[in-house]
């Protein structure tokens, strides 16, 4: 399987509804970073409490 943005094999791929998507090292650690900081991993924290000690 190929990467979905560039043509590297793909080191990782997901599927979701029958869609298979592959990507590469760089383009799924990009994928990962921008995850990280979005607002849309903030507000599941915060709605799951994940900071909150136990």
């Amino acid at each position: 399987m190929r990467c979905h943005y560039c043509d590297r094999e793909a080191a990782v791929s997901a599927e979701s509804d029958g869609v298979r998507v592959g990507l590469c090292e760089e383009h799924f650690q990009e994928r990962l970073e921008e995850l990280a900081e979005s607002e849309e991993l903030r507000e599941l924290q915060q709605r799951l409490d994940v900071d909150r000690e136990g």
